[in-house]
């Protein structure tokens, strides 16, 4: 299995990461992406259609971090009309646990 953070983390910084990605909108993200590539775009439709009306710019914060986290990773770009490409995206990792004996944390 990959190997994610192979510092040791303090059981409190484990309870804060697994608090702070299974918070909204981050789960409802992970939701809608499961075994689907999405633009940016139909994930904020969906949000508000799961009654998480959040503005823009914390959607694009919220994907911005995940994909830093390599939870969730761009998958291309969608071309319509004369404006600038859509980014597709989807989930990189569906996955996580914890060793116990080493504290290393392992993404699936």
């Amino acid at each position: 299995m990959p190997r994610w953070g192979m510092d040791r983390r303090s059981l409190k910084e484990l309870k804060m990461l697994i608090k702070s990605l299974m918070a909204e909108p981050r789960r409802s993200i992970f939701q809608i992406l499961d075994d689907e590539v999405k633009s940016t775009e139909e994930i904020y439709i969906e949000l508000g259609a799961r009654g998480l009306s959040i503005p823009q710019s914390t959607l694009y914060y919220h994907l911005s971090t995940l994909r830093d986290l390599g939870i969730i990773e761009m998958a291309g770009y969608k071309e319509e009309g004369g404006g600038a490409p859509k980014k597709l995206w989807r989930l990189k990792v569906k996955k996580i646990g914890i060793n116990l004996i080493s504290g290393e944390l392992y993404k699936d």
